[in-house]
């Protein structure tokens, strides 16, 4: 590799000079080229070659959940089909993935998992938008009343056996101090 004092002095002024700028070709003799592609989209197809090329379309219809009222546009087959998936009743795609966790929880049974999702969907419309803190205490009481539920009607044979061990445990009926300093 060469030091810069090198490539400074290959580049001296004089070089520069010698150098000249490229001459400027005329494009008026050259012909124009035109794309075909050009051609075809500057042509107006006739409407048997838009039918062909084009799939038909299939009206849209607004349809609104029935369990959150949000609205979407879908075609008449697709509600047909989420009407039969769902009891006829027909519900966005949000509310759909909350039933199937619901019925993922409650064993299998779709229409007591949409029955549940309708009724939560109607409480929040009718207390969480317009008091949301409410809303909020309600489910926070909700969740303390399952909890005391769940711990009250637990029936697993560990639950049984600490509940006896407790019940049957003795218990000091006087304290232990006097007789400890009798022995002195």
């Amino acid at each position: 590799m060469a030091p810069n004092a090198e490539l400074t002095a290959s580049y001296s002024k004089n070089n520069f000079q010698v150098l000249q700028r490229p001459r400027r070709i005329s494009v008026e003799g050259l012909p124009r080229s035109v794309s075909d592609l050009s051609f075809q989209l500057t042509k107006e197809p006739s409407p048997a070659e838009l039918a062909a090329a084009l799939p038909a379309i299939s009206e849209v219809e607004d349809a609104r959940c029935e369990c959150c009222g949000m609205s979407e546009e879908c075609t008449p087959e697709y509600i047909r089909r989420v009407r039969d998936k769902f009891a006829g009743k027909w519900i966005c795609g949000l509310c759909s993935e909350a039933v199937k966790e619901e019925t993922a929880k409650n064993g299998g049974r779709k229409k007591e998992a949409l029955e549940a999702h309708v009724s939560m969907c109607a409480r929040f419309s009718r207390i969480g938008r317009t008091h949301p803190v409410l809303f909020q205490a309600d489910a926070v009481r909700e969740i303390l009343r399952k909890t005391s539920r769940a711990r009250a009607q637990s029936t697993s044979p560990r639950d049984r056996e600490n509940a006896t061990a407790k019940r049957s445990s003795i218990s000091r009926s006087s304290s232990c101090i006097p007789a400890i300093t009798k022995e002195r």
